[in-house]
């Protein structure tokens, strides 16, 4: 299975996604997509639910060696979550980390200024929050996400991405209420692979995608200010 692109593989994972709401499965959602390149598909996701959409901007820790190789994420002013295993099988550690670290904080920070500026945060209390991106390689940045989700006290917390390595699956499988992903393939290089057009997403388009989403659902925005996506 390939998707065209961003776009339509948002399509293809909110159709099923509406089956699971039509089901009773997701009780009032409020999808988190996270960014940049979730936040397409999590906004093809939130049409179709009918739901709020909004951010929740992680920051992928990668390899000294290869940047692409996710061994850690930062969220919030939260410490790194890293992958352990990762770590040991690199002879890596974290105190060797510490200036890709903060460069990586500048950035977070630079982008939760620029995409919620003075917008509020939503009220998760209570509520179904399905956490998009556009694929799960080795679910470091995502387990990062959960972690700052939970903490808000969602009745349910549902992941779902169009593709995923096994790793991954294995890795936050148990730490979630449901995992939803279209493909799930037995060789797993990279998220990109699966798409036929996977060129990077521009920060202009996120803010557009999420300054429509919030004119929609203005009324949910509404309430304290959640640390998972302040």
């Amino acid at each position: 299975m390939r998707f065209s692109d961003r776009r339509a593989a948002g399509r293809e994972l909110a159709a099923r996604l509406v089956e699971k709401h039509r089901g009773g499965q997701l009780p009032d959602p409020f999808v988190l997509a996270l960014p940049r390149g979730g936040v397409p598909v999590g906004d093809e996701v939130a049409k179709a639910l009918g739901a709020p959409l909004d951010v929740l901007v992680v920051r992928k820790i990668g390899a000294p060696f290869n940047p692409e190789l996710g061994i850690g994420a930062l969220v919030d002013d939260d410490p790194p979550l890293y992958d352990e295993q990762a770590l040991a099988m690199l002879d890596l550690t974290p105190d060797r980390l510490g200036a890709q670290v903060a460069r990586e904080r500048v950035e977070l920070n630079r982008r939760e200024d620029l995409y919620r500026g003075r917008r509020p945060a939503p009220d998760l209390r209570g509520r179904t929050v399905v956490v998009v991106d556009e694929g799960l390689a080795t679910g470091v940045s995502v387990r990062a996400a959960l972690t700052a989700v939970r903490a808000d006290e969602p009745g349910r917390v549902v992941v779902a991405v169009p593709v995923c390595s096994t790793e991954a699956y294995l890795a936050i499988s148990t730490d979630i209420d449901q995992l939803v992903h279209l493909h799930r393939p037995l060789a797993f290089r990279s998220v990109g692979e699966w798409y036929d057009d996977f060129g990077q997403v521009g920060d202009d388009e996120v803010v557009r995608i999420l300054r429509a989403a919030f004119a929609t659902h203005r009324h949910a925005a509404t309430g304290p200010t959640p640390r998972a996506v302040r």
